[in-house]
């Protein structure tokens, strides 16, 4: 390989990451609840702004949320939207709050390869904040485990 070869591979990934950028925000921008940059880092918290916005993952074992056992609905941290009936909710055992099951409609799922295989990707339905992921390894009834990043939500009792 020559220098101009790298340098033509270089600017190549710097165009495709750009447009790629380019049409995540335009995917924000789709969702019923949408609020510039500016606008999300005053609303959310620094990591749950790095989390909801971009795709970040919180530290195991540090949301309050994992021990939150009362009845009542979790919500999402950037939309209050409803995402989870504590009915649903199981302990794991990884450190992030899991549900066999979100509230209908309240989630949406995309592909997410960034560790270099394919996972599933939960979001939110009305604000498009990124969530965590599921696996097919959770309990009956549905054999799933949504694993969802405390930060991003939020729960009210009821």
């Amino acid at each position: 390989m020559n220098r101009r070869q790298i340098l033509t591979g270089a600017a190549t990934g710097v165009v495709a990451l750009t447009f790629w950028r380019m049409s995540v925000d335009e995917a924000d921008a789709a969702y019923p609840f949408a609020l510039s940059d500016a606008q999300w880092r005053k609303k959310l918290s620094p990591l749950a702004y790095n989390v909801l916005r971009k795709e970040a993952t919180e530290q195991p074992f540090t949301s309050p949320l994992n021990k939150e056992h009362r009845a009542g609905t979790f919500t999402c941290a950037g939309c209050a939207q409803k995402l989870f009936s504590s009915k649903t909710k199981f302990d794991s055992g990884t450190g992030w709050p899991s549900f066999w099951a979100p509230l209908p409609k309240a989630v949406g799922m995309s592909r997410d390869v960034t560790l270099g295989y394919a996972r599933d990707e939960v979001h939110c339905a009305r604000c498009g904040g990124h969530l965590g992921h599921v696996f097919d390894d959770g309990p009956k009834p549905t054999g799933k485990r949504y694993c969802m990043n405390g930060v991003a939500m939020g729960f009210t009792p009821g």
